[in-house]
């Protein structure tokens, strides 16, 4: 080798063997939907928070819907094992309870972010029904899990409380008290028999 090849390929940038890019791209699209909303996300702002060059986005996903599409699935069986993995160790009402209270309150796994994610890809399926796979699917399997202590209906319900309850948890600007929420999901699970009736 010459001393003029020695030199151009000292100048010359060593390839950057990143065989995660992918993946890291898909981490960052989620930081960046946290962030600055589905709306405002781009192909330049995920590619700055992931550091990879700009063309990495067209050669790894079809599109910027294609992305976005693979995040939110992503996060959604994050979520989903999260989700199944903090009620391994229910085994009736009472615990029950108590594990939808922990939920809420951001004591199972999921903080602010993944909900806020969570709403964005919400947000999303309204306009993009591609989307809606992906909630559907999430929605199955967390009814799945409820449904091994309360009915279909009951865990439907539930479902959709505990959505509620984090929702308002989040945008409230007081700070929710925790034995209000138990109270609310007690009221919710308590068998119908046991209710009473108004008057």
């Amino acid at each position: 080798m010459t001393d003029v090849d020695q030199v151009a390929g000292a100048s010359r940038p060593a390839r950057r063997h990143d065989p995660r890019r992918a993946e890291r791209i898909l981490e960052a699209a989620l930081d960046v939907i946290a962030e600055h909303g589905v709306a405002a996300t781009t192909h330049r702002l995920v590619a700055a928070a992931a550091d990879v060059p700009l063309g990495s986005m067209t050669y790894h996903f079809r599109s910027l819907a294609d992305l976005r599409a693979q995040a939110f699935r992503r996060h959604a069986e994050r979520m989903a094992v999260t989700y199944e993995a903090h009620f391994r160790d229910v085994h009736g009402l009472e615990d029950l309870v108590e594990a939808v209270t922990d939920l809420v309150h951001g004591d199972a796994g999921a903080d602010d972010r993944d909900w806020a994610i969570a709403y964005e890809l919400y947000l999303a399926a309204l306009r993009d029904p591609a989307l809606r796979e992906v909630t559907e699917s999430w929605m199955r399997r967390s009814r799945a899990v409820l449904e091994r202590f309360v009915d279909p209906t009951t865990s439907r319900g539930l479902d959709a409380l505990v959505e509620g309850l984090v929702m308002h948890k989040i945008l409230s600007t007081r700070p929710v008290p925790r034995a209000q929420t138990r109270e609310i999901v007690a009221r919710a699970v308590r068998p119908a028999d046991s209710r009473g009736t108004s008057a």
